[in-house]
């Protein structure tokens, strides 16, 4: 009894201080970390419409992985198992759930009107933590960058430094 009362506040205080999560979602191929709000008891997160996080695999009531990393070093603290349940737009619960996300969400494109639009067009998901703690895996998770045209370095061109030291004089 006491490890799980010492599980379920290690998951509370982690996720609450954490930026970001990482949510792997019932039949998704990978985790992708979503910013969130830890609201009564579970992690709220907002998605799947434009301009918002992809929510792939976080069907109401279907299962998910969730690892918490820590938000001055990165790494991981805790990793726990919980059940997806989509909040009912306009609702009591997606109105407070709403309430605290609004006030996380970053450069917002249309500010006040956000919520209306996640009304309409976004989904609110609460991951309810089910008790149970996963063991953290030993190695690097990560994975190969996916190939791109995009790169970034690139030679200096020849006249930056010129115009760079134009103005200034040695002495």
């Amino acid at each position: 009894m006491t490890n799980e009362l010492l599980d379920r506040a290690l998951v509370e205080e982690a996720t609450k201080k954490s930026g970001l999560i990482w949510v792997r979602g019932a039949g998704a191929p990978a985790a992708r970390a979503l910013w969130h709000v830890w609201h009564e008891g579970a992690a709220c997160v907002v998605g799947d419409g434009p301009g918002e996080q992809p929510l792939p695999g976080l069907a109401d009531g279907s299962a998910a992985e969730v690892t918490v990393r820590s938000k001055d070093k990165g790494g991981r603290i805790v990793a726990w198992s919980a059940t997806a349940v989509e909040l009912a737009p306009d609702s009591e619960a997606w109105e407070a759930a709403v309430a605290e996300l609004k006030g996380k969400r970053l450069n917002a494109p249309d500010g006040e009107a956000m919520t209306g639009r996640w009304s309409r067009e976004c989904r609110v998901v609460r991951l309810e933590p089910t008790g149970a703690t996963m063991s953290l895996p030993d190695g690097s998770l990560a994975e190969a960058p996916l190939p791109s045209a995009a790169t970034t370095r690139q030679p200096v061109p020849a006249g930056l430094p010129r115009l760079l030291f134009k103005g200034r004089k040695r002495r």
